[in-house]
């Protein structure tokens, strides 16, 4: 019970903060976090203890599914030499940097333990990253890269700690045998991903159930990453493949009765999971200071930010590096993808946020090694988790947008471009079916007069749009005529509750009117 409560007060806090964020206009994963370590000093509270298999198996799919289901794969193939190089190479070096550092810091600690401690602390975190950035003005290609990114390092990082840990466990460790096993592991979760995919795709396609649908659709990612598990490849992988193969066909295969429910019902999961990972960050604290009695804390906090700063480091040079470093020797990477901005090259090295990734696979790590000895540095490497992930998302979450507003940077609106060219294309297609079908004689002039005025309507909308210096994002109609309609609809729906309320309408009916003016009015606004 007191457990229930714990959960019930925990999400209506998360409720309570983000609309706070709003105002002071903070990213909430950082009010969050915070939040929760205010909390955590608190006497008497009960114990908020962050499991890691609830993490890896119940939290990580659904919120690593949906960033994927929505990822452009057009976008996603154009930018996969940066998207790799991020997801590999980055996590790779800062696994070798952050080993480094920590056994210069600690030489009592094994190679292996800090290694592990690298794996761990070497991934953004993909909720991180795509939390603090879908509320900037960044460019497109920005914005595909980092969630690029975050879609696939947590698999470079994980089967990482798995070999680290595994040396630990042994003793022994061969640089082949894991890399062979670094691409089984990674084409097995792919492939199993596409056969998920691929029997999702099936189900949709028989269907025409939302219920039954929206089922199937939160089932996905969990189905996927348990068989992966139980199968030894990267879970991480088999979600995002689906994920990515599902958005690719979803239009195609589902109709707009299963769409609009699902997506309010996935955006209502991926905002309880998140704000409830976030805040439970903050509260670890406590527990990890417990493992820690007897050392130095403020000794502890200067290698915690020491380590911070080599992980932020690495980072920005390595992607300055790997930006112009490849175009400068070959002029085939030149042509095909010229140097970029240099201010494009900044936000990327600097949106480094570390999330509950790092910290569920740091409480994950075993206790005793199988000799029965204590595993190696754990309640240091807990520590420095937690360090690495207070000073990159608070520090980096909370700088990243001044950062972006010195720059000076903006969406360059490539989407909105392509909207509205797709838009005015459509339009036009139905409109040339509409002249032909009023040749045949089957429809009245009337309904073809109507329907004709309304995609003529629509088309001049359009041309307002491009035509006009307010910001129309794609959209059908300007921001004067969205006002002008939007008022329109409120009055309908001030005058459908009078009459409900005068009784000369029941509840029925005026539901019935009312969902006709939600939609219209979600197709106004696009939301």
């Amino acid at each position: 019970m007191q457990q229930a409560e714990t959960i019930v007060l925990l999400l209506g806090l998360v409720a309570a903060l983000v609309v706070v964020a709003q105002k002071i206009e903070m990213p909430y994963p950082v009010l969050l976090v915070l939040a929760g370590l205010a909390l955590s000093f608190i006497p008497h509270l009960p114990d908020v203890r962050l499991n890691p298999d609830v993490v890896f198996y119940f939290f990580l799919p659904p919120l690593i599914y949906p960033a994927a289901l929505f990822t452009s794969w057009r976008d996603f193939r154009r930018n996969l030499r940066p998207i790799l190089l991020l997801s590999i190479g980055l996590v790779l070096t800062t696994i070798v940097s952050v080993a480094w550092v920590a056994h210069s810091l600690i030489p009592t600690l094994p190679w292996a333990a800090t290694f592990a401690l690298g794996a761990i602390v070497s991934p953004p975190d993909a909720v991180a990253a795509t939390s603090v950035l879908r509320r900037l003005d960044v460019p497109h290609r920005v914005q595909v890269i980092l969630e690029g990114e975050s879609l696939v390092n947590d698999a470079t990082a994980l089967v990482a700690l798995q070999f680290a840990v595994m040396a630990l466990m042994t003793g022994t460790f061969s640089l082949g045998q894991a890399t062979g096993r670094f691409v089984i592991v990674a084409l097995g979760g792919v492939a199993l991903g596409l056969l998920i995919g691929l029997i999702a795709r099936w189900l949709h396609r028989h269907l025409d159930n939302p219920p039954v649908q929206i089922t199937i659709s939160l089932l996905t990612p969990l189905t996927a990453y348990l068989l992966a598990e139980r199968t030894h490849v990267s879970g991480i992988l088999a979600v995002v493949t689906a994920g990515i193969y599902l958005g690719w066909h979803g239009p195609i295969i589902v109709s707009s009765r299963f769409r609009l429910p699902a997506f309010a019902v996935w955006e209502m999961v991926v905002f309880l999971l998140n704000g409830f990972v976030f805040i439970t960050i903050g509260l670890q604290l406590p527990g990890i200071l417990r493992e820690l009695r007897g050392e130095s804390v403020g000794a502890l906090i200067d290698d915690g930010l020491l380590l911070s700063g080599a992980a932020v480091l690495v980072r920005v040079c390595w992607v300055f590096a790997a930006t112009y470093l490849p175009r400068s020797l070959s002029k085939r990477v030149r042509k095909r993808d010229p140097y970029p901005g240099w201010r494009n090259v900044a936000v990327i090295a600097w949106a480094g946020m570390r999330g509950v990734i790092s910290l569920a696979a740091a409480f994950a790590l075993p206790f005793v090694l199988p000799n029965g000895n204590p595993f190696p540095g754990r309640s240091y490497i807990l520590f420095f988790t937690f360090c690495v992930i207070l000073v990159t998302l608070v520090f980096q979450g909370l700088t990243l947008p001044v950062l972006i507003r010195k720059l000076g940077l903006k969406d360059d609106r490539s989407t909105d471009t392509e909207e509205r060219n797709a838009r005015v294309e459509a339009n036009k297609a139905a409109l040339s079916l509409v002249e032909s079908l009023a040749s045949n004689g089957k429809f009245g002039a009337d309904l073809i007069s109507r329907l004709r005025a309304e995609y003529d309507d629509r088309l001049a909308q359009l041309e307002l749009c491009a035509q006009s210096d307010e910001d129309c994002t794609g959209g059908i109609a300007t921001a004067q005529y969205q006002r002008l309609q939007q008022k329109a609809l409120d009055v309908e729906r001030q005058t459908i509750i009078r009459l409900r309320n005068q009784h000369v309408i029941n509840d029925n009916a005026l539901r019935r009117i009312q969902r006709d003016l939600d939609l219209a009015e979600a197709r106004l606004t696009g939301t």
